[in-house]
């Protein structure tokens, strides 16, 4: 970096004082929590030789914080993809059941919004189609901050819920399924070849609510990548001009997704086996009823607390996936 030559590629120097400035961050994290543990050890002795009850609880505290700490930054080792510490868009779409389902996937974009909350990262609707009576047919939304890529590729595959439905007269036991779909957030730094010339560019008349705007100007956007037959559409957006860079991003996205399974599926024949988790799997149940429980049915991970997971509580279950994916590739 030293070199004259260093900043001849501004793009390639930025990025490589961006990766510089994460090494260093995590170097520096490791250091903090090393200080930290020996601190409290040195406190824990002196509590023990003076009896000191207060100070032995203290120290039994701040041990406590710092092997959850611990196990955060142990995960973060295990982000070993190329987007894994960069940001996702991830797309949410109903199962057969028709309002049951689009509740359903209200109810999961809720659970991942909380989730974004509780680690303070970025939250922001790219498309939404909702429901006739209730709920949201389908919504991407984009989700941007350190590692959410290696954290939410998790959460991809079909969610399944059990519960009592609120929509049946009868209180009859209805199962909902809702597929989750995670792509990297490709950035600028990301280039992804796109040839205008490949591209099939629709306009057409937002629907659903929007005020006075919606339905009176063709500010949607439908863009058809003709060599590999993806669209993708953009209609939340008051213009046209924002809807069409949204729906490149979109696209961008996919395209991306599309490179990383093409080189996944290359090493699944290289290793003689498929990696891959497909869409049709189950990866896991929400159970309502008549008992409460949450269960991952690849890590056997179960928790008791619904509520909770609702609320955004998923940690648990995305560090089991994570575990399980590094003991898979190391065999």
């Amino acid at each position: 970096m030293a070199g004259p030559s260093f900043w001849d590629d501004p793009v390639q120097a930025q990025a490589a004082n961006k990766r510089l400035a994460s090494l260093r961050e995590r170097i520096d994290g490791w250091a903090l929590l090393d200080g930290r543990a020996a601190d409290a050890l040195v406190l824990l002795d002196l509590a023990e030789e003076e009896d000191d009850a207060g100070a032995v609880a203290e120290a039994a505290e701040e041990i406590r914080q710092l092997a959850g700490e611990l196990d955060a930054r142990e995960l973060e080792v295990l982000l070993r993809g190329p987007y894994d510490r960069g940001g996702a868009i991830m797309s949410l779409h109903a199962g057969a059941g028709g309002t049951e389902s689009q509740d359903w996937v209200e109810m999961l974009l809720r659970l991942y919004s909380r989730w974004a909350d509780r680690h303070r990262y970025k939250v922001e609707v790219l498309d939404q189609l909702p429901g006739e009576e209730a709920g949201i047919k389908s919504v991407t939304i984009s989700v941007d901050g350190p590692n959410v890529f290696g954290y939410l590729a998790a959460e991809k595959g079909v969610h399944r819920l059990v519960r009592i439905s609120p929509f049946d007269a009868s209180a009859r036991r209805h199962t909902s399924f809702a597929s989750v779909e995670v792509l990297p957030l490709a950035d600028d730094k990301v280039e992804v070849a796109v040839n205008p010339d490949d591209l099939k560019i629709d306009t057409y008349r937002s629907g659903g609510a929007g005020g006075q705007h919606v339905n009176k100007t063709d500010s949607a956007v439908r863009i058809t990548h003709l060599p590999t037959g993806i669209v993708v559409t953009c209609q939340n957006e008051r213009s046209q001009i924002a809807n069409r860079l949204t729906a490149m991003k979109l696209l961008q996205a996919k395209l991306l997704d599309r490179e990383l399974k093409k080189r996944e599926e290359e090493l699944a024949r290289m290793r003689g086996e498929q990696q891959e988790i497909g869409w049709g799997s189950q990866i896991r149940s929400y159970v309502f009823h008549p008992y409460s429980l949450v269960k991952d049915h690849r890590t056997g991970v179960e928790v008791g607390n619904v509520g909770a997971v609702m609320d955004g509580e998923i940690d648990a279950f995305i560090a089991a996936y994570l575990r399980e994916k590094a003991r898979g590739e190391g065999r």
